[in-house]
């Protein structure tokens, strides 16, 4: 037997939501107004068409149930579509006034919170057609409709208590519903307009990162070549001046940094399979950051440090051995190092959800002005510096689910703070 399979419903885009909405803030309305004339019918003794009354109300119930019907089918509403429901509330509205009494009904106000909904939601142009139909609706109440002599006959005040009975209690339903429907349909669009300026800056961000990693690619084929050359010169002199004990270790250093730099353009080429980036292998975490260190070491090995490893009873998580991460872990070592002359401060955290990296430098710290830029552009707190490693950095932490963070520390200098998420491992059952 075959099985089928039903694709789930599709989130609601905002004016989905918003109709959605509508359809509660629609029940709830017409609902009150069935109360109010059964009301009115058994204990005011309006005279009343009944069955027009009665046939408008249960025309817009079924509007409304159509309606909730509608917001199961697969496709979008659109804000022409919106402004139909919009439409239909306000011509019932106003049918339902001319049977009970025109402009003289106190609910004649309430013409006013479709427009609110209008205004909050929809594009100008719709918002004018819904107060056009209003402004000439509002008079033709005012000269067309069916009179109740309850509200427009002053026997001893009784009428005017129960008008301003009446539009107290359209008051209260008003604001009760544009407090809380008009208010979440409005920040439903608010959040919409967050989401697009959100989605336009990463989509720039990330074109700026494809072309950097373009001129990478392009940078590191050319430097190839060069590279092999450098080695086979600095082969020679080493052989050519085994005497000079100073300069043979010079050129032992060079061909050390060079070595390095070839090992790193391969690694960058071996490491582009997508099948890794995709599916990294997973380390422990002090093996997974020794392995960065010593990687810094050989790059820099003028620089001084101090580490502070945890003193944690949990056990040690395992980390994701992406390229990428060690090489972002670099950039921001680089940048504490060249801060300042003294030790780098290295203070390792984990839990088991995450791992924390705060790296302490004793520079003079970011300023004001471009800290809240950092990582998102090309800004750099170096004089000569381009802010492509920041870039870099914070583009790979932020793609393996991390974080990135700099600070001025209250000591002085700059902290940075990273967060990367790990994999717990579970500890071994004791027999």
């Amino acid at each position: 037997m075959q099985e089928t399979y039903r694709t789930p419903p599709l989130p609601l885009s905002t004016p989905g939501r918003n109709l959605l909405r509508l359809t509660l803030v629609r029940g709830i309305t017409w609902t009150g107004f069935l109360g109010g004339i059964i009301f009115g019918l058994d204990v005011l003794d309006f005279k009343l068409n009944t069955v027009a009354v009665f046939s408008v109300i249960f025309t817009m119930a079924l509007v409304n149930l159509l309606t909730w019907w509608r917001l199961s089918w697969p496709g979008p509403v659109t804000d022409k579509e919106y402004l139909l429901h919009l439409l239909a509330d306000v011509v019932g509205l106003s049918v339902l006034f001319y049977f009970t009494g025109g402009a003289n009904n106190p609910f004649i106000s309430y013409f006013l919170v479709p427009l609110t909904i209008s205004a909050a939601t929809l594009p100008w142009r719709s918002t004018w057609i819904i107060a056009a139909y209003i402004l000439l609706a509002y008079p033709c109440l005012m000269v067309f409709y069916e009179p109740i002599p309850q509200l427009t006959e002053l026997p001893e005040n009784s009428a005017l208590n129960l008008h301003l009975l009446g539009m107290w209690a359209n008051f209260m339903l008003s604001t009760s519903l544009i407090t809380v429907f008009v208010y979440k349909m409005a920040q439903s669009l608010r959040q919409r307009d967050a989401d697009l300026s959100e989605t336009r800056e990463r989509s720039l961000h990330d074109e700026q990162i494809i072309a950097v990693a373009t001129q990478a690619a392009g940078t590191a084929h050319e430097l190839g070549t060069p590279l092999s050359t450098m080695a086979v010169m600095l082969k020679e002199l080493s052989n050519d001046h085994q005497a000079n004990t100073e300069l043979a270790a010079d050129l032992a250093l060079l061909r050390q940094q060079v070595d390095t730099c070839k090992v790193t353009l391969q690694s960058l080429v071996s490491n582009a399979d997508r099948s890794r980036l995709l599916n990294p292998e997973c380390k422990p975490l002090k093996s997974f950051l020794k392995q960065v260190l010593e990687h810094w070491e050989v790059l820099r090995p003028d620089v001084r440090y101090c580490i502070d490893w945890p003193n944690s009873n949990l056990n040690e998580p395992r980390i994701a051995d992406d390229i990428t991460l060690q090489q972002a872990l670099i950039n921001l070592l680089n940048n504490a190092a060249d801060a300042s002359r003294e030790p780098v401060t290295i203070i390792i955290q984990w839990n088991t959800q995450e791992a924390q990296i705060d790296i302490h430098d004793q520079g003079p710290g970011i300023p004001m002005e471009i800290a809240e830029r950092l990582g998102q552009t090309f800004v750099s707190t170096k004089s000569k510096g381009l802010g492509l490693g920041l870039l870099l950095t914070h583009a790979t932490i932020n793609r393996l689910g991390g974080t990135v963070h700099l600070y001025n520390h209250k000591h002085g200098g700059t902290l940075t703070e990273v967060r990367v998420p790990v994999i717990a491992v579970l500890p071994k059952p004791v027999h």
